[in-house]
């Protein structure tokens, strides 16, 4: 059998993914989100949303093991835990969403409310009145929706704590912990309700590969960077992606 037929691609196709793969692998290792945002935004346009998120599950808790070195002494692990009761009560909401929805509506008003928040925050907007466990736990929740949705989850989390001032090093330390446990708990709830077959795990396998190398590359341009180039590099980053989602979106209507 033709080996291409085990992926269902063409062989152009497969290089965008794997091209893609490895930026949002880069973009992962320096900021310790981005990239499920990068791989839907961009792998969107040659598969529909179902077939990508079972992928970028496994990749996302593959990225995370591979993160471990940098990050392991700066996991704000009570922050995690608290973030990780809000996850665990909407992500079965968001894989509902993701199988009896279309998520074009959906997606394009999480990028909406991503630019409005970014937008706040390149103005000097901050709250560290939000930092509490009632709001942790909902932005939990909203994080655990979206991401179930698609994949995206780490969008409201790192905007929260970017508005409450949490230091970059933890950011990134603590959000690599959150997506390890949330995608792998994720991930089997979407086995469960029977999004995962045998493609995902063709088309994954090779993916694997090219982690370690982006995340590599993506720590040492974090630790060079400043706390302020850090923040701006961070919010253009997230309205880039919401921008291409936007476009995306209106493309398919």
């Amino acid at each position: 059998m033709d080996l291409l037929a085990y992926f269902q691609l063409s062989l152009v196709e497969i290089y965008f993914v794997i091209f893609t793969v490895f930026i949002a692998s880069i973009i992962r290792g320096f900021n310790g989100f981005g990239f499920s945002a990068t791989c839907i935004s961009l792998i969107s346009f040659i598969l529909p949303t179902i077939e990508i998120v079972p992928i970028i599950l496994i990749l996302e808790v593959s990225v995370s093991i591979f993160m471990i070195p940098y990050i392991w002494s700066n996991i704000d692990w009570k922050f995690v835990f608290q973030i990780l009761i809000g996850i665990s009560i909407g992500s079965p909401l968001g894989l509902y969403l993701l199988k009896f929805l279309s998520p074009s509506i959906t997606h394009l008003s999480i990028c909406g409310i991503v630019i409005f928040f970014v937008i706040l925050q390149l103005r000097g907007y901050s709250n560290k009145k939000i930092n509490n466990l009632p709001t942790k736990i909902l932005a939990g929740s909203l994080s655990g929706i979206i991401n179930g949705l698609g994949t995206l989850g780490g969008m409201p989390i790192s905007l929260f704590l970017l508005i409450t001032r949490v230091p970059p090093i933890v950011i990134r330390g603590s959000l690599a912990a959150i997506f390890f446990i949330a995608d792998a708990y994720v991930f089997s709830l979407s086995s469960v309700i029977g999004i995962v077959d045998s493609t995902v795990f063709y088309r994954t396998l090779p993916l694997i590969f090219i982690l370690p190398i982006g995340v590599f590359i993506g720590n040492k341009l974090f630790v060079k960077s400043k706390e302020e180039t850090y923040r701006k590099s961070v919010f253009y980053f997230l309205i880039i992606i919401s921008v291409i989602g936007i476009i995306k979106v209106i493309s398919n209507f």
